[in-house]
Order: C-alpha cells, then structure tokens, then sequence
C-alpha cells in the first residue's frame, strides 16, 4: 500500500511540475512575441517629411531641404528600402553622369542618402535595428543602426546618431505612411 501511495504522490509531483513548466514556458513566449513588433505595423510605403539636422549645440539645418522627395518601405517579411534626395538637385549639364563636373557630383552625392537590408523592431523600447546590407554611403555596409522610433498613427519618426556627417549632428527623420 505505502509503494501504492509513493506511485501516486509521484504521478501527482510529476504532473504538477509539467503544468507548471507549460505556464512558464507560456508566459516566457508571450512576452518575448510582445517585445518584438509584428512588421505589420511598419509594413508598407512611406513619404519622407522631413531630415533635420541637429548640431551639438542645438542648431539645426536640413541637409535635403525644406522639401526633400524620399521613400521608405518597410516589407511584413523584415526588409526595407529607403531612398531620400534633395529636391531641385542640379541636373547634370552633360547628360551623362560620367561627364559630370566636380561641382555636380558633389551636389549629386550631398543631395542623395540610401541603403536597403533587413531591419527589426522593437515597439516597447521604441527602437528599430537597420541591418544595413548595402548603401549609399558605403562606410554604413555591414552595419547595424540602432534608431528610436516613435509611430503616432500615419506618422513615423526616428534619430540617427550615426549620421553620414560623421557623427558631428543627429538627424530627425520624419515619414508619412501612403495610403
């Protein structure tokens, strides 16, 4: 009788001990899938609205113009793209880029910022990793960009710390989703 008793105390303790290690497990995985936003609710097309410049003593410039023509898109599955150009760049007088003057390709790489690659977000912490594979500005191939994001409704806006004006201004950038 007592090996009886043993048998089933043991059977209880077991059971016990799995249904408190599935409601753990549970909880952990809930709240992991709650750290990371879906891609959903980046996904899309966006506008650019605004690049501003922030200098470390507070003045601010916008390096693209007061209206600056760009594009953005987050996909569901983790990729992005995102192009942005100042408005109302110089055309090239030669009509062949490989003609352009020294002046022109200034103006055409000063006037141009883009890069693509995977990105994740984190939407309690209010931060989206670029996991840059390609770009513009080759110094930022193979990097990883942390941004502060903040998504109210239609409007998107993020900081960059690591700018390609080595690191002397941090940028606000500011999107509009498209409809």
């Amino acid at each position: 009788m007592a090996l009886l008793q043993q048998y089933k105390f043991t059977l209880s303790k077991n059971y016990i001990m799995r249904r408190t290690f599935l409601f753990i497990a549970a909880i952990v995985l809930f709240q992991c899938a709650g750290a990371q936003s879906s891609h959903k609710d980046l996904a899309g097309v966006w506008s650019l609205v605004a690049v501003e410049n922030i200098d470390r003593d507070g003045g601010k410039t916008y390096p693209y113009g007061a209206h600056p023509e760009g594009m953005l898109v987050f996909t569901s599955g983790g990729e992005y793209a995102i192009q942005i150009l100042k408005a109302g760049r110089p055309k090239v007088a030669a009509k062949d880029k490989n003609k352009a003057t020294p002046e022109e390709n200034a103006a055409l790489v000063q006037g141009n910022n883009s890069h693509f690659g995977s990105f994740t977000a984190d939407e309690k912490k209010g931060i989206i990793r670029f996991n840059i594979e390609h770009a513009f500005y080759p110094n930022w191939e193979g990097t990883v960009q942390e941004r502060n994001f903040e998504l109210k409704q239609d409007t998107l806006k993020y900081v960059v710390t690591q700018t390609t004006n080595g690191g002397t201004v941090t940028a606000v950038v500011t999107w509009k989703r498209k409809q």
